[in-house]
């Protein structure tokens, strides 16, 4: 009986195989890492009721970080500012641009400007501003140079297992105190040393209770 398939099409049926396998990972793979840009809006700027650029309040001013956050260092959250806080530099300084309209009527009417959320975290996660700051982790760090943004947005998607890589090895990420709401950081000598040292000096716990479940879900 003649044949009916030519021998390469055990071949080509391999490849075909192979191919289709390769395509679908490929493709799920660019699906992961679009949600883990656009789905978790990394990289978006966030539409405010005014445009507050920190890369000229932060990078072009030097205006500290603690200034407007007045909560970051004693509370679970960092804050946002008063409008009294605005106030007290915009009543000298462009005090009649059409920029700051929502601010000058906030200070009039003393209803609070409702600021959109750039980072959102889930209610089922507990995060402390205050005890990261304390065991030396920079503003940086989660934030990103919020000194080169003209309007701010997520730099990290901060996922479960965004937090975990610092949480099995914090001394990666660990700054001294005094540089955590420094920009553009470099540490004074290799980061497994410094941060070491850091991890016994600030008492951090061991991964194995860093990682705990009860740690962030309680």
């Amino acid at each position: 009986m003649a044949q009916i398939f030519h021998p390469s099409i055990n071949s080509i049926s391999r490849l075909s195989i192979v191919g289709a396998v390769l395509a679908v990972l490929g493709f799920s793979g660019a699906l992961y890492a679009v949600n883990l840009s656009y789905g978790h809006r990394v990289y978006l700027p966030i539409t405010q009721p005014v445009q507050f650029s920190h890369k000229h309040h932060v990078g072009d001013d030097g205006i500290d970080c603690r200034y407007c956050h007045t909560s970051v260092e004693k509370t679970n959250f960092a804050g946002m500012p008063s409008t009294h806080t605005c106030m007290s530099c915009h009543t000298q300084i462009w005090p009649d641009s059409p920029e700051i309209v929502p601010i000058r009527e906030s200070y009039v009417s003393g209803k609070p400007i409702a600021w959109n959320r750039v980072h959102d975290m889930p209610d089922f996660v507990y995060f402390n501003h205050a005890l990261h700051v304390k065991k030396g982790v920079g503003c940086e760090t989660c934030h990103g140079r919020v000194d080169q943004q003209p309007l701010a947005q997520k730099v990290h998607h901060m996922t479960m297992s965004w937090c975990l890589d610092c949480h099995r090895a914090p001394e990666k990420f660990l700054r001294p105190r005094n540089a955590i709401f420094k920009m553009g950081y470099k540490p004074s000598e290799p980061q497994d040393v410094i941060g070491k040292r850091l991890v016994k000096e600030y008492k951090i716990q061991h991964p194995r209770q860093l990682t705990d479940c009860y740690t962030c879900h309680h």
